[in-house]
């Protein structure tokens, strides 16, 4: 008889009932970011309903809409030449009259090697295109999980990914999560950061090309239309489940939207 149990992750406690909204750092407005942004602005309406208090996000992002960003990004011609944090955070708030924050500077450590205070938050979600911002990111939890005391201790990072025609979305927990005693799952604490699980892997794709494009013909070359809205969509149903369940039996996915698969990656 076999008798493994199956692998389980618990959401940390303070997400499922917390005291004051979670907070959230979305890091990137891009392509898969502006639409992480919508799902997580019906994540927050569907929470408040269910009596939870809700989410609260700040938006990181230093670029500026382009008309390459039109039509595969979520903005609209009227919003070029505007922060991409600012367009999408105004244009949040005005729809579900929230007040969430718009930072229109990179997410990076201050001159003195630390994080600002405005930056501290108990969920991270990066849709960053560069290697070295997954790198920089990873630093910078590392650092933070030092501090696990306060209010807004850091608890998880949901990392999106991407190129032309594939993708990824990876679930890390930033340090360890107590777990409940269980008879029926094996559980699982910890969850290794998608820097350390596949940081070789990254980094020989670091040669792929992210420069800016100047026309949407030009980005579709880089990326497909709809690869960043399904990665969305996927990855914010994983982050739902935690929420919605408390527990989670993996921690992300591999996509091919060229032909229509997917691969769940189970706890280890």
């Amino acid at each position: 008889m076999d008798t493994d149990k199956t692998k389980m992750h618990f959401t940390d406690n303070y997400l499922i009932n917390p005291t004051n909204p979670i907070t959230v750092n979305l890091i990137g407005a891009g392509g898969t970011g502006s639409k992480v942004l919508t799902a997580l602005m019906e994540m927050n309406h569907s929470l408040v309903e269910l009596g939870h208090a809700g989410l609260s996000v700040r938006l990181w992002d230093d670029d500026i809409v382009t008309s390459a960003n039109l039509g595969r990004q979520r903005f609209a011609e009227c919003e070029t030449g505007l922060y991409k944090s600012v367009a999408l955070i105004n244009r949040a708030n005005r729809f579900m009259g929230t007040n969430w924050k718009a930072e229109t500077v990179k997410f990076e450590k201050n001159t003195l090697g630390k994080l600002p205070k405005s930056a501290e938050a108990t969920l991270y979600i990066s849709c960053v295109d560069s290697v070295q911002s997954r790198f920089d990111i990873a630093d910078i939890l590392s650092l933070q999980n030092n501090h696990r005391l306060h209010r807004d201790a850091p608890k998880y990072w949901l990392d999106f990914g991407n190129s032309q025609h594939t993708g990824q979305v990876i679930l890390s927990t930033i340090g360890i999560i107590k777990q409940p005693n269980s008879e029926k799952y094996e559980t699982v604490a910890g969850l290794p950061l998608v820097t350390e699980e596949f940081g070789e892997l990254l980094k020989q794709s670091e040669g792929q090309d992210d420069t800016p494009s100047c026309s949407l013909a030009e980005a579709l070359e880089k990326q497909e239309l709809f690869i960043n809205s399904a990665l969305a969509q996927m990855g914010c149903s994983l982050l739902w489940g935690l929420f919605r369940y408390g527990m989670t039996q993996y921690r992300g996915f591999f996509l091919n939207l060229k032909d229509f698969r997917s691969q769940p990656i189970p706890l280890a």
